[in-house]
């Protein structure tokens, strides 16, 4: 954390092209675009996810930041809720927006092609802050 006497480091414009892909907490490919670490943002993540054909990220919930979503390639369907009850299908050109704290699950509904995805969030270093969800452990709860 920075000491608030320290002033931040200057921003200037970033260009980032991702390489390679990252593990995730969500299992799924993820491609860096922009974070604090790549382009010293301080309020905004944004990167490239992929679900493999047939594939689907571990369940999982993002404490306190936003997340947007816009569907490049495929259709998916993220199961959310408690117990990930409920379920919305996204397919190209659809934006999806998740709250802090809800719980979620991607799923590609293509057993052939992947599903690409540009993610944004209110947090330049949100992954850190990636909690595993097991719906099993909410449905024992109600």
């Amino acid at each position: 954390m920075q000491d608030s006497n320290e002033e931040a480091p200057p921003q200037t414009v970033v260009a980032v092209r991702p390489q390679r892909e990252i593990a995730t907490v969500q299992r799924l490919p993820y491609f860096i675009g922009l974070s604090a670490a790549t382009a010293n943002a301080r309020g905004l993540s944004m990167h490239l996810v992929v679900v493999p054909p047939g594939g689907h990220g571990e369940p999982h919930v993002h404490c306190g930041y936003e997340t947007g979503i816009y569907v490049l390639e495929g259709r998916v369907e993220t199961r959310y809720g408690p117990g990930l009850e409920e379920s919305v299908v996204s397919e190209p050109g659809d934006f999806l927006f998740i709250p802090p704290g809800v719980p979620h699950q991607p799923f590609n509904l293509s057993a052939t092609e992947p599903a690409r995805a540009v993610v944004a969030r209110n947090d330049a270093n949100e992954a850190e802050r990636v909690v595993p969800y097991d719906p099993k452990e909410a449905a024992s709860l109600q």
